[in-house]
């Protein structure tokens, strides 16, 4: 499919999409004006917030899926095998994010069990914290094969993306998550730490379109013969 800058704008706001959306369903498991122990948060969730939470991950995966093809679209130029094996590696990650949000939702219905029944909650929510645990440790792999891989073509310029585009890459602030964190407290705790993974791709997409945009006129601005004559020595 021939991309224009429309497209290129639309899928980018798709990815966009895809992290504010889940980010909304991490709001709602999370979010309380109060308290700001997240396991608490979860317990006092109504039904309808966890429901709806829980139907977040499937919206957002679509969404972040659909910003796969901009991706795709960055990747043009690179060799045909490392471009499939990066967007693999963005498919399963995306694909990943709506899995274990998914997932939550047994955390946060045995949180609330927990919190009406006077259990201990982290002896409650103890085996499916677990569970999820083991389906983020499968990503960190495929993650860390895909910021070598990204990062290398994008630093020798075999993409669309320029070398800026690397400090917006998912790799540098999920690095520095603890450092920002640390430093946060109260509600600005709960929406930052409650919302990090989903933020950073927010970001990501947002200068994947901005450079993508800007990349695509400098292409089509090529093509003028005008262009080509003034620049010529």
């Amino acid at each position: 499919m021939k991309l224009n800058l429309f497209w290129i704008r639309v899928l980018g706001i798709f990815g966009i999409l895809g992290g504010l959306t889940l980010f909304a369903g991490d709001m709602l498991f999370y979010y309380d004006p109060i308290i700001i122990n997240l396991w608490e948060n979860m317990g006092n969730a109504s039904d309808f917030r966890i429901i709806i939470s829980g139907l977040t991950a499937l919206i957002a995966t679509w969404f972040y899926l659909l910003g796969l093809v901009q991706i795709y679209y960055a990747l043009k130029p690179t060799k045909p095998v490392l471009r499939n094996v990066i967007l693999i590696c963005f498919g399963a990650i995306f694909t990943a994010y709506g899995v274990i949000h998914g997932a939550f939702v047994a955390i946060a219905t045995s949180a609330k069990l927990a919190t009406q029944n006077d259990l201990d909650i982290n002896e409650a929510i103890y085996l499916a914290s677990e569970a999820n645990n083991i389906l983020r440790l499968i990503i960190y792999p495929i993650f860390g094969l895909l910021s070598v891989l990204f990062i290398t073509q994008v630093w020798k310029r075999k993409t669309l993306y320029p070398r800026w585009i690397i400090l917006f890459f998912p790799l540098i602030p999920f690095l520095i998550q603890s450092l920002i964190c640390n430093n946060l407290s109260g509600n600005i705790w709960i929406i930052v730490y409650g919302g990090y993974l989903n933020l950073i791709l927010v970001i990501f997409f947002t200068a994947s379109t901005i450079a993508l945009w800007s990349r695509y006129k400098e292409q089509e601005l090529k093509k003028d013969p005008n262009y080509v004559k003034e620049i010529a020595p």
